[in-house]
């Protein structure tokens, strides 16, 4: 039985449907409101709340495998409830941030939970993807209503991966011998500014989306009331106000890991072009 938290989410939504394709392991999707969520026939859906480890005891009895999304913080508890439960290997998704820019608060805590992992007893694969392409949403509201978008770093680029990408890596891994131990980078197959990701969103759309590029100052006064201050000037940095050669490498691990290609932001565009009208 394989376990997926976040079964709801970008990436645990797009593995939920690999791995019931697949057709081998029987796979358990776990949410905190089992009314509210819609899985493929045959996926077990079961409740749970990784904020409290104690409610996990139903979702984990059987498992052998899981994916786990942190950002609870309560992942060490999440993760001894599951090493009593008998789960022999944990594929958890990270951030590449853990290298880029391992000063960040963020990817330290990132890095705190890979750790525990590590030392947990338990057999782990670790996901680290880039910016995720479905970031793009956060634009939606603006295309719809004036089909522009205001945005700083307009012309650095980075490799976006589209989060389905990150659920095939993390299906072999759960599915598939060899990847035990293993870190994982993973990146869209190239770098894509926003302006260039605007422009696929308006192909998709069959129309133009401008792009006005803003100053640093005015997108952390638009980010902060939402993040916080110290998460917008994060998110800056990432997005190009603190780039660095590895946050900027195309990573073949996709290709590498699954035997296919990884999918392009002009893919994720065409399959999402519904939130954009």
């Amino acid at each position: 039985m394989i376990l997926v938290t976040g079964a709801t989410g970008n990436i645990g939504s797009a593995l939920v449907r690999q791995l019931h394709r697949s057709g081998g392991s029987p796979v358990r999707a776990l949410t905190r409101d089992a009314s509210r969520a819609s899985f493929p026939d045959g996926v077990e859906t079961v409740e749970g709340d990784l904020t409290r480890p104690v409610s996990l005891k139903p979702a984990l009895d059987g498992v052998r495998s899981l994916f786990l999304v942190p950002g609870v913080g309560a992942e060490a508890d999440v993760l001894t409830a599951a090493r009593q439960a008998g789960v022999e290997h944990v594929v958890l998704v990270s951030s590449i941030t853990v290298r880029t820019h391992p000063h960040l608060p963020a990817a330290a805590e990132n890095l705190a939970v890979e750790r525990l992992l590590q030392d947990s007893g338990t057999n782990w694969t670790i996901l680290r993807p880039t910016q995720f392409a479905s970031n793009a949403l956060w634009w939606a509201e603006s295309i719809r209503e004036y089909r522009s978008i205001r945005v700083p770093y307009a012309d650095i680029g980075l490799p976006a991966v589209h989060p389905a990408d990150i659920a095939a890596v993390a299906r072999a891994a759960l599915t598939e011998p060899g990847h035990l131990g293993r870190t994982y980078a993973l990146t869209g197959p190239a770098r894509i500014t926003p302006r260039q990701q605007a422009r696929a969103i308006g192909a998709a759309l069959g129309h133009e989306v401008s792009v006005e590029e803003i100053s640093r100052e005015e997108a952390h006064r638009q980010m902060a009331p939402f993040m916080g201050e110290q998460t917008a000037h994060a998110v800056l940095d990432l997005m190009g106000g603190d780039v660095n050669d590895e946050l900027l490498t195309v990573h073949d691990t996709v290709s590498r890991v699954t035997g296919s290609s990884a999918r392009s932001f002009r893919q994720w565009a065409a399959e999402n072009v519904a939130a954009f009208r």
